[in-house]
């Protein structure tokens, strides 16, 4: 099972193996409280197409396009991810956006 969360969300068991996909780490929150298992930062947008996307809902099906195709031209990075997957239970993707529908979490999510 894959699931997606924001950072700031409260780290539970049921949580499983959990995965930043942020390049930047996030503000305000410690390492401990992110109870991370890893974090990989390589399957991140680039920071062209984040300033780009700026969360603007507007953008989301252009943003959902390009960042695949970054995704697709790092394949190394999400078979690793998928080997995650495939060794656990539960993976948890986490991210740090405000906007829970228009983030790079669901775009992962979707090509898995």
């Amino acid at each position: 099972m894959i699931k997606i969360k924001r950072i700031y969300d409260k780290a539970e068991k049921s949580d499983g193996f959990r995965v930043l996909v942020d390049r930047l780490w996030p503000r305000g929150i410690s390492k401990e409280k992110a109870a991370l298992d890893l974090w990989l930062k390589d399957i991140a947008t680039s920071a062209e197409l984040r300033k780009w996307f700026g969360h603007d809902p507007l953008k989301w099906s252009d943003f959902q396009d390009r960042y695949s195709r970054e995704i697709a031209a790092n394949g190394e990075v999400l078979n690793k991810l998928r080997e995650i997957i495939q060794n656990n239970e539960t993976v948890t993707l986490l991210y740090a956006a405000k906007d829970e529908e228009h983030n790079e979490a669901v775009v992962i999510k979707d090509l898995l």
